[in-house]
């Protein structure tokens, strides 16, 4: 039996049901690109260090807010049908911008305007995108410097051995045995029953790291020379306790003398009076001596200054900075010269030629992040930033 039955084939653009999915992900790239595009200004914001991580950062990126027109075509006013009376057709936001009272702007001006959106984006973000960039330079291996339990590889078990390395369980087991053979009742434990375990010493290589933070805080740093040099350090510290496990950073203060102090001393507190760079680069050699050989610690001095260094101390940096240059993966010298003036320090440091020596100008807020990208760089050799 046949019947006539009608029916009609379409095909459904699925593409359709994607496109708010798809417009997210390309806002979010836009977001990503401006950031990335923005990052030496977003890094140096004062308000991105004062909230220390705890908060969304709102960031100010030119146009990428979807613009979306939303036409009234029901004339009874229906719940959901806007409350205008536009047309298609119509001209839309016509004439000057409306201010915060709600009437049109004040002045007059025949430049184009550029719209900006603030995008909330949290530290973690900015953090990824910085960090995805920087390493420590020549990150040598080194062995361990002291043994401990997990140093120790057990080889053998023997009958003749040190009392402190009796294999306890071995013993009984073979106690165990013996007694069974024999028809013994109960366990002895005799001698021909010890075991002692052999052991010997492994050599566990170790990326362990000490970075030496060294800050000028004399009377000549202004605001804009502790700004630049705490901004530095901020991100510095975060970028090494997120991608390091092993890497130990030490504060020293200076102006004629050298100290050194806590993290919060040195984020916070000031300090007045003269400088003499030396002295906080003896204090870094004294530690480095005492508390991390070279064997096995990998050494970072980092010394920010604005350059105004006692004439005659200069000779004596120079001796020092090298033999710490010796001692270290990298050394690296940050000037912060706002107006280029001529500086004593950087003008004796530009005759000095070290493969682990690096150098950074910062003049304005946007050279830190080429500062960190000059001396955290993981391409072995000098590195110099004019």
């Amino acid at each position: 039996m046949t019947t006539n039955t009608e029916f009609s084939l379409s095909r459904e653009d699925w593409s359709l049901h994607r496109k708010g999915h798809q417009d997210q992900e390309r806002h979010q790239e836009k977001v990503k690109q401006a950031i990335k595009d923005n990052l030496a200004d977003i890094i140096s914001d004062e308000g991105i260090i004062l909230r220390d991580g705890q908060q969304i950062v709102k960031v100010p990126i030119r146009s990428l807010d979807e613009y979306r027109i939303r036409y009234n075509f029901n004339k009874n006013k229906q719940a959901g049908s806007g409350n205008g009376d536009s047309q298609v057709g119509d001209v839309v936001a016509s004439g000057k911008p409306a201010d915060a009272s709600g009437k049109g702007g004040q002045g007059a001006g025949d430049g184009q305007g550029v719209d900006y959106y603030e995008a909330g984006v949290s530290l973690e973000e900015i953090e990824e995108m910085l960090f995805a960039e920087l390493a420590l330079p020549n990150l040598a291996r080194k062995s361990a410097e002291q043994v401990t339990a997990e140093d120790v590889e057990f080889r053998d078990v023997r009958k003749i051995g040190l009392s402190g390395n009796i294999d306890k369980r071995r013993t009984l087991l073979e106690a165990i045995r013996r007694s069974s053979r024999s028809g013994d009742e109960g366990v002895s434990i005799r001698k021909d029953d010890l075991r002692y375990k052999t052991w010997e010493e492994r050599d566990l290589p170790d990326s362990n790291a000490v970075v030496f933070a060294l800050m000028d805080t004399s009377g000549s740093m202004g605001l804009f020379e502790k700004y630049a040099a705490r901004t530095f350090f901020f991100w510095m510290v975060r970028f090494l306790r997120t991608k390091y496990e092993t890497v130990q950073i030490r504060y020293i203060a200076h102006h004629t003398e050298a100290k050194e102090v806590s993290e919060e001393h040195f984020f916070t507190k000031g300090e007045s009076g003269g400088t003499i760079c030396s002295s906080a680069y003896e204090l870094a050699l004294q530690l480095a001596e005492a508390e991390y050989p070279a064997d096995h610690y990998n050494l970072y001095p980092v010394h920010f200054s604005d350059g105004d260094n006692l004439t005659s101390d200069n000779d004596k940096c120079i001796q020092l900075v090298r033999e710490l240059c010796n001692r270290s993966q990298m050394f690296a010298y940050a000037e912060v010269n706002q107006y280029q003036r001529n500086s004593t320090l950087m003008s004796a440091y530009s005759k000095l030629r070290h493969p682990t020596f690096r150098t950074a100008m910062i003049r304005e807020k946007a050279d830190v992040y080429k500062a960190l990208r000059t001396f955290f760089s993981p391409a072995p050799g000098e590195g110099k930033l004019a």
